[in-house]
């Protein structure tokens, strides 16, 4: 039709490759409505977000198709030609569609492994290349969705070639001039669509966030959107004025000394209940423990009968949060005390955040011992564990089984293998074991020696109800639980054990279905992919006990500190647990997605930075009555407390270093 108009036949060529391309982008986001949509989310409350990711999907397109039709005023470059010109364009739209492609599968991707959008976090994985590509290969079918991804790129390599032959077949003879004007106006209208608004400021990754729904924005942007604009968050970012205006607001919520000293040390001496025996200390991170894919959450699935038994015989916190889904960020929150408040980049990775104080160095007279079944090189590990000093690495080649995939050896003989080393001190111990198993690849975590372990079979239908998303998952997941259980078994028979102080704590949860376990916020604020076990095992020397306060991983070490009969230096956001004088539960959260937030005993506020926008939820079913304005004053209350947290969190990842 537009032949007509006597457009020149680049310009033509141009139309049909951007519906083309819109044809390509409105499917991807289609797709992903399709395989990841919450429950009860339908096509019409998807319209507002497939309004706002045309406009970004609009963008980009004109992002591809700009050089196109820019060049091409200068007729010796257009498509048209020459042979060879038409064989260079064509060639650089097929890497165009790669680079796309490779795009959008990362970002559905994304979404199966952790139901987020793919964004500059990814390059923590992609700097650790070698790991992260072993255990691709070792979970997905690389090769086949590598030629599936070549085989599509060469089928609209072939489109464009057709399309370029159908506009010479239409406009062959009728001499449509060349008519530079066309192309200038052209090139004006695709700026036009790159800067996306009517108005200032142009449309940018904020404007996504407008909606009150975390699913409708993660649909609305797309991949490459997401991905370019947050790579400029991957750098520090602090204000230390702002930390100092809002210490009163933190040295009230955690009862610190003096409100007027901008300064969170505090020396610490020995509590009453502490114990003189000087206890061996056991850490154990726990991949992706998951509290409500846990017994002891409730679910009917079991996957984890043993460690429940032991939750029963120590003091169990059964609402306990990781600051944040990663288990990079695990290790330096336990480690530090704080929360990893980077958003888009591994405060590991961060070489002005490695250096922190760490309370176990105030452990005197204790061997310090690291145990890791793989390499602590990936995700650098070993820079944030270097701040202990006189550590001992038990990792990789040390271990003398074989590995079962790219993790490492298993977990079980990770345990086995601390025990043997651990019945042989005959001095105070501190010991950090971090397991991987429970983590995919989850059909290569579980070796074929262990022959006593029985797989068992659920129906998909069982397993989705409650949370797992696969029977290699819950599997792995039970697998798990028979490693803790072959290691307090081996434990039990050696001397140490009896004072031995035994802390697990899972280092994230995973998204998913926690709805029969929980009040539905749980599943749909995404509170499941931080909420992890939490649990103090040392029969003899602690009353077993139950406790439902919401604590955070933090808090670990000042509370294995108060159980030591010594003095201790406590420069973080860390609160011991079991001092008897703790007021004010509360556990900071923040995510990839742009959200921070906190949780209390009753309520979670959530804010989406980009917007603003705060929802103030409550917790649990049946519980206290609020009027209106106590709500209201609330929701105040907890907002300034979260933006307290928030940024004296930054301050302290670079400012966490003096003992």
């Amino acid at each position: 039709m537009l032949a007509r108009f006597r457009i020149p036949k680049t310009i033509l060529w141009a139309a049909n490759l951007f519906g083309i391309f819109l044809l390509i982008f409105t499917g991807f986001r289609l797709a992903t409505f399709l395989a990841f949509r919450p429950a009860e989310f339908g096509i019409t409350d998807a319209l507002p977000s497939f309004m706002m990711g045309l406009r970004y999907d609009l963008r980009w397109i004109a992002v591809i198709l700009l050089p196109v039709v820019l060049l091409s005023s200068w007729p010796r470059l257009s498509p048209f030609f020459s042979s060879r010109n038409k064989k260079w364009w064509t060639w650089y739209l097929a890497i165009i569609t790669f680079i796309v492609f490779f795009f959008f599968a990362a970002g559905f991707g994304s979404f199966s492994y952790n139901q987020t959008p793919l964004d500059a976090g990814a390059m923590n994985f992609a700097e650790d290349f070698s790991i992260s590509i072993k255990m691709i290969w070792q979970t997905y079918p690389l090769i086949w969705m590598l030629l599936g991804l070549i085989v599509a790129v060469l089928f609209f390599r072939w489109m464009y070639h057709r399309s370029h032959w159908q506009v010479i077949n239409r406009t062959d003879g009728k001499g449509i001039p060349h008519r530079r004007k066309v192309f200038v106006l052209s090139s004006l209208f695709l700026v036009f669509l790159i800067y996306g608004s009517l108005s200032w400021p142009p449309l940018n990754r904020a404007d996504s966030f407008r909606f009150n729904h975390s699913f409708k924005s993660y649909l609305a942007i797309n991949p490459l959107q997401n991905f370019i604009a947050t790579l400029r968050l991957r750098k520090p970012d602090y204000n230390e004025k702002k930390a100092r205006t809002v210490f009163p607001v933190m040295a009230e919520w955690m009862q610190l000394p003096d409100p007027t000293d901008f300064s969170f040390r505090r020396e610490t001496g020995p509590r009453s209940t502490s114990f003189e025996s000087r206890p061996n200390i056991v850490l154990v991170q726990c991949e992706s423990f998951s509290m409500y894919k846990s017994t002891m959450s409730g679910n009917p699935l079991n996957a984890s009968p043993y460690f429940d038994s032991l939750c029963r015989q120590g003091v169990f916190f059964d609402r306990c949060f990781s600051p944040h889904f990663s288990t990079a960020r695990a290790l330096f929150a336990i480690l530090t005390g704080n929360p990893d408040a980077q958003l888009f980049k591994f405060s590991t990775r961060n070489p002005e955040a490695l250096k922190q104080h760490t309370i176990i160095n105030g452990f005197e007279g204790y061997d310090k011992h690291y145990f890791l079944g793989g390499d602590p090189e990936f995700n650098n590990f070993e820079g944030i564990l270097k701040n202990i000093k006189g550590l001992q690495m038990h990792t990789g080649d040390y271990f003398k089984a074989p590995k079962v995939n790219v993790w490492g050896v298993s977990d079980k003989e990770l345990f086995l293998a601390a025990n043997d080393l651990f019945r042989k001190k005959d001095k105070p111990f501190f010991a950090y074991i971090q397991t991987s198993g429970n983590h995919r690849p989850y059909n290569k975590s579980i070796p074929d020696t262990d022959t006593d372990f029985i797989r068992l079979t659920i129906p998909d239908d069982e397993l989705l109800k409650y949370g797992f998303e696969s029977l290699d998952e819950y599997n792995c997941f039970r697998y798990s639980d028979y490693c803790f259980r072959k290691f307090i078994e081996a434990a039990r028979q050696e001397e140490y054990y009896h004072n031995t102080i035994f802390v697990f704590v899972g280092d994230h949860g995973l998204a998913g279905n926690a709805s029969p376990m929980y009040p539905a916020v749980w599943t749909d604020m995404r509170l499941t992919d931080e909420h992890v076990p939490l649990l103090f095992y040392a029969p003899g020397l602690l009353a077993p006990q139950e406790r439902h306060e919401v604590v955070s991983q933090i808090d670990i070490l000042p509370t294995i500190a108060g159980l030591l009969h010594q003095s201790y230096v406590n420069t973080s956001l860390g609160r011991d647990l079991l001092d008897p004088s703790k007021k004010n539960n509360f556990a900071f959260i923040t995510n990839t997605a742009d959200r921070i937030g906190i949780v209390t005993d009753d309520f979670y506020l959530t804010r989406n930075i980009n917007s603003g926008e705060e929802l103030l939820s409550p917790l649990q079913k049946g519980g206290p009555t609020y009027t209106a304005a106590q709500l209201d004053s609330l929701h105040k209350r907890l907002s300034i407390f979260t933006t307290a947290f928030y940024e004296t969190s930054k301050y302290l990842l670079m400012n966490n270093d003096r003992d």
